[in-house]
């Protein structure tokens, strides 16, 4: 696709994010919702919709999807109902979805989200609580469906976008601040890979200065981020396409095939069923009180935005490092706990963002199972900042005999490997002027100009004081010796 073309049209996005939740049993039973059990052995009369069974409501659900309400600064309703959504697909046991309709437990509200221009607020226009459907497998070469209900009853929450967004960056950003919330709520683990957090994207475009959006087409079956920005992108060229070519744009659902990055048609709107809501008369309708509503209000956790902006304010950070140190909230929680103990908090980002990541990393671990207390990050700052030993002997030779002996102090360690170094003028004078004796030539050179050269006296000082040499110490007493004449 041209630029010239794309120039000339507004991509249009809203995203519907379904995001399965953590709690233990199923929404309006007790059937387990463990993920990765043998098909159909998390299922019961509830869930299999066994003549003369009924429906109850999982508290806990509630509480979850109100609290990501509050993270989205949304309206929580206080009166609400839910509602039969009918249709008839084979991975569906009752034949409707128990889900909100008139009344989303949450109306409105935004998700802050970076760009390049700056923050920009993306407008939600509900979050509702709903219960999953089953899973269809259709395994090649096999002329019959298999079908797992362990999936069905399995409680979610739908985060319904305004069409906000207009370019798949935005979307993209949308979608990891979306799953940041989650996993620092603690109420979904934000794995779009297992499925439990699921993204539909409505795309449109149109001339740019238009005041009327184009026809909208869903692209569902996205696993990764990364794929729903692929399928923003391919589906804003193909509408171009169709556009520039006079093929008119059909208001369809389209699937996503990561393999060649394209989407494919699967159904026109037209021929959805009509889904005939009304209340389901077997749940009695939700009150939720002032009581109920201040008690999830003061469990509520720091939320990434607002510690992004604390580390921004407060400790001074870069917006860079403010991000990467919020992307988690087991690292964030760690390197709190760091700046509690220090108040060098570049020293204290540096050693989180750079050893401490790159170990987990490393060995897969989240934060919470890193076997160095952040007591024991803020001794190694602090040996540093007193000159006893540098960042590269802290880095290379402290922190990894600390990682195997996690019980001993930072110091106990730099003394056992004989790295603590040396501030003393006295000693380090003698190896200073041994140098300088060694190499009359590049003192010459020194002294007629190239200042870079010091940079290799100070190799051999390190050198013959085998790295012991306080390298300010070092670099002062080269200095005034190099200077005299």
């Amino acid at each position: 696709m041209s630029k010239s073309n794309r120039d000339k049209y507004t991509l249009v996005i809203g995203l519907e994010v379904h995001a399965q939740l953590l709690t233990k049993s199923k929404i309006y039973n007790t059937d387990s919702t463990e993920y990765g059990s043998l098909p159909n052995s998390n299922v019961g009369v509830v869930t299999l919709a066994h003549p003369g069974t009924l429906p109850k409501l999982n508290k806990k659900v509630v509480e979850y999807a109100i609290k990501m309400g509050l993270a989205c600064h949304s309206t929580i309703s206080r009166f609400n109902i839910f509602d039969r959504k009918n249709y008839f697909y084979p991975d569906l046991p009752k034949g409707y979805q128990i889900t909100q309709d008139r009344t989303p437990i949450c109306k409105t509200g935004y998700v802050t989200i970076n760009t390049k221009e700056g923050e920009r607020d993306i407008r939600l226009n509900r979050i509702h609580i709903e219960e999953d459907a089953g899973k269809s497998m259709h395994l090649a070469a096999e002329t019959d469906t298999l079908v797992d209900f362990n999936r069905a009853g399995v409680p979610l929450i739908e985060i319904v976008s305004e069409p906000d967004m207009r370019t798949s960056d935005e979307a993209y950003a949308f979608l990891t601040e979306v799953r940041k919330l989650v996993r620092y709520l603690e109420i979904c683990d934000g794995n779009m890979e297992e499925g439990s957090l699921r993204c539909d994207a409505n795309i449109s475009v149109m001339l740019k200065g238009a005041s009327e959006y184009g026809k909208k087409v869903e692209v569902k079956n996205m696993n990764s981020i990364r794929n729903v920005q692929r399928a923003i992108e391919h589906e804003f060229d193909r509408q171009i396409e169709c556009i520039e070519n006079g093929i008119p744009i059909i208001s369809e659902t389209r699937t996503f095939d990561a393999g060649d990055g394209k989407t494919y048609g699967m159904r026109t709107k037209e021929e959805l069923n009509d889904y005939r809501y009304f209340p389901d008369p077997d749940l009695s309708p939700m009150h939720v009180s002032d009581k109920w509503l201040e008690e999830i209000k003061s469990s509520m956790p720091s939320l990434p935005r607002e510690l992004y902006q604390k580390y921004i304010s407060e400790y001074q950070l870069s917006e860079y490092d403010a991000q990467v140190l919020t992307d988690t909230k087991e690292v964030a929680l760690y390197f709190d706990e760091v700046c509690k103990l220090t108040k060098n908090y570049k020293a204290a980002s540096n050693w989180v963002m750079g050893p401490v990541k790159s170990y987990l990393n490393e060995l897969t671990l989240s934060a919470d199972e890193f076997p160095l207390s952040p007591k024991i990050i803020v001794e190694i700052i602090t040996l540093i900042d007193q000159g006893k030993i540098n960042f590269a002997t802290a880095s290379q030779r402290v922190f990894p005999e600390l990682l195997k002996n996690p019980g001993k102090s930072a110091l106990e360690v730099a003394q056992q490997l004989n790295v603590i170094q040396d501030s003393n003028q006295d000693s380090i004078l003698p190896i200073v002027e041994e140098v300088i004796k060694e190499f009359p030539l590049k003192v010459e050179e020194y002294r007629n100009g190239k200042k870079g050269i010091i940079s290799m006296f100070m190799g051999e000082v390190m050198k013959r004081s085998k790295g012991k040499a306080d390298p300010k110490v070092a670099t002062q007493l080269l200095t005034k010796k190099l200077e005299e004449v």
